[in-house]
């Protein structure tokens, strides 16, 4: 039964030494917080008219992206997500977010766009 798992997504080979490659999920390595280069903007689009204040540029772990969206939601008092490698706010909360970023030691943040 672990062998058929293993093997998803191939249905056949005529090559006598294929090789089953396993692709590994690798996270990149979370920067500290003083190399990161985030960006914020206001985006409207696919929204029906809502305001959403997107955080992009964050490199690192998907937990790591998770916990920085969670505090960013808890100090803005609303909902949004975290997804792609970038964290969705909702609302207009550029300049809150980019002063809670900056407390937190993330020193190359910039407002970006409309």
């Amino acid at each position: 039964m672990g062998q058929k798992k293993r093997r998803q997504g191939v249905v056949y080979s005529t090559n006598p030494d294929f090789e089953y490659a396993h692709q590994q999920d690798e996270e990149a390595e979370t920067l500290p917080a003083d190399k990161q280069r985030l960006r914020v903007l206001i985006d409207r689009k696919g929204r029906n008219g809502k305001a959403v204040t997107v955080v992009t540029g964050f490199v690192g772990s998907s937990d790591d992206l998770r916990h920085l969206a969670k505090m960013l939601k808890s100090k803005c008092g609303v909902g949004g997500s975290d997804k792609d490698g970038e964290i969705l706010i909702q609302g207009e909360h550029r300049n809150k977010v980019i002063d809670l970023l900056k407390k937190e030691g993330y020193t190359d943040v910039k407002p970006s766009g409309g």
